[in-house]
């Protein structure tokens, strides 16, 4: 226990993947229990003073109308929210892809913002996939090509339920961690995918985007979902924490509290989740 003040604390969600839809058994994920699950965690942070919650993606599981179902659930929440999409969130009608980003109440697909000297990137991995393009669109075509090239390496992220930031998104981040580094903020990259340690679950540009963070000593943390067993690394002086995933198992819940202090990182984890102290 802490006998100091954090200077500031966040909630996380991942992978709450609602839909009103029978169990996946041979998965473990009961996505109809979501909604309770979510409405306990929020009960949670309501209870305490946090900056925001992030959820990490796959908010839904793949029926549109599940929106419907959840936002009234987030508008009980008293605390700023900030939400990133996953695979599951693009699992809709074709018709349906360009609009999930506004359905959600997003600012972009990609986007950033600042508290108290750290700058939290908040990144889009479904910009190169091929569940959030219709067929016949680039960016689904350049999936397949990473998808076909992981394979020939013998890597084992080469799956269709992975994505990529692309090359536009990549210079954005490259660009918002030179604002960053310039700025003396320290920095958290969100990503519904995660990157390291290597997993099936990893997004397709693990390698570059690594590549890219370790020239910034400034990059405290990679929080990711998608991968809803957890994981957990240390590279290049960051922390990767892949949170477990909320929709996982009948009745035991997932999430989190971050409390940020100038020397480290406290994770408390409820259910699934469990503690961490990062030292900084």
């Amino acid at each position: 226990m802490s006998f100091t003040e954090p200077l500031f604390r966040f909630g996380v969600i991942a992978d709450p993947q609602y839909a009103p839809i029978e169990p996946n058994l041979a998965l473990n994920r009961y996505p109809a229990n979501s909604l309770g699950k979510l409405q306990e965690a929020i009960a949670e942070f309501n209870r305490h003073d946090l900056a925001f919650v992030l959820t990490l993606g796959d908010i839904i599981d793949g029926i549109w109308e599940s929106f419907d179902a959840v936002f009234p659930v987030y508008e009980t929440l008293r605390h700023q929210r900030h939400f990133l999409l996953g695979n599951h969130d693009f699992a809709v009608a074709p018709e349906r892809l360009s609009s999930v980003v506004s359905r959600v109440g997003m600012p972009a697909a990609y986007y950033d913002f600042a508290k108290d000297g750290y700058r939290f990137i908040a990144l889009d991995g479904n910009d190169v996939s091929m569940h959030a393009w219709p067929e016949g669109y680039p960016n689904r075509q350049e999936a397949k090509q990473w998808m076909k090239a992981l394979d020939a390496a013998g890597a084992s992220n080469g799956k269709r339920w992975n994505g990529a930031i692309g090359s536009a998104q990549f210079l954005w981040l490259r660009e918002t961690l030179e604002r960053a580094k310039a700025a003396g903020d320290k920095v958290f990259i969100l990503n519904h995918y995660p990157v390291f340690p290597v997993n099936d679950h990893n997004a397709f540009d693990s390698e570059q985007i690594l590549d890219l963070l370790a020239g910034y000593d400034n990059v405290i943390a990679y929080f990711s979902g998608h991968n809803h067993h957890g994981n957990f690394g240390a590279r290049d002086g960051t922390y990767f924490v892949n949170f477990k995933g909320m929709v996982d198992t009948p009745d035991l819940n997932a999430y989190a509290i971050v409390s940020v202090y100038s020397d480290r990182l406290e994770i408390e984890g409820f259910g699934r989740e469990g503690d961490r102290t990062l030292p900084l």
